[in-house]
């Protein structure tokens, strides 16, 4: 009798308060709209086009990558329907590769609510990592330039968040912009506006892409 009282008690703790405070999972539609989506099937260009910069090159998609060969001198892509991308509280994220030449292999313009701006990686003779433009001041002279080693035929991770009041960049595991809308004019450069409203390009060099995915994120 006695192990049956505290078998009892036992089921009494558990089904008791301290029980039913558990953490509830998430809604169903919260986490479907933080699931990441992916903008590229690794098969084909569908759902992009080849951006027509003027003397651009060859685009191909082969082993899972879409290879922007080397152009006069930029070559890109840009999404062909951006009626619905969101303009804020969202994130994108990238794999890009250098392959040849030496400038910058990927400038990923993307949508800030209503205008737009570009994350550069290897710009200005290969090294400048920064966001383009900021009150008229490109990423090789703005308060995000930095100057970093980026060798060829290796896979870089690049990441945009735009939420919270700014935009945030990632190269690898660094965060390499952090800026504040308020009382800031973001822009693009006159070069890449045929990216918008998402796109990348690459500038005299022969570039590789992959993974592009998008989530949107909680206000």
């Amino acid at each position: 009798m006695t192990r049956i009282v505290a078998t009892v008690a036992a089921l009494a703790i558990l089904s008791g308060p301290l029980y039913a405070q558990a953490p509830k999972a998430a809604p169903a539609a919260d986490a479907a709209k933080e699931k990441w989506e992916s903008l590229f099937d690794g098969k084909s260009l569908t759902g992009w086009k080849e951006t027509n910069f003027g003397g651009e090159g060859e685009i191909e998609v082969k082993d899972g990558q879409i290879i922007l060969q080397m152009g006069q001198p930029l070559t890109g892509l840009t999404i062909k329907d951006g009626s619905k991308l969101p303009k804020d509280n969202y994130e994108i994220t990238l794999q890009a590769m250098k392959r040849k030449g030496d400038d910058f292999f990927c400038a990923l313009t993307f949508p800030i609510r209503d205008t737009h701006a570009s994350f550069v990686v290897g710009g200005w003779g290969g090294s400048v990592v920064g966001l383009s433009s900021i009150d008229g001041q490109d990423a090789s002279e703005n308060e995000t330039t930095d100057y970093v080693t980026l060798p060829k035929d290796k896979w870089h991770t690049i990441k945009v968040r735009v939420a919270g009041g700014k935009v945030e960049c990632w190269l690898n595991d660094k965060q390499q912009v952090e800026v504040e809308l308020k009382d800031k004019r973001l822009s693009t450069r006159i070069e890449v506006d045929a990216n918008k409203p998402l796109g990348i390009c690459c500038y005299n060099v022969e570039a590789a892409v992959k993974d592009i995915k998008l989530r949107r994120l909680e206000k």
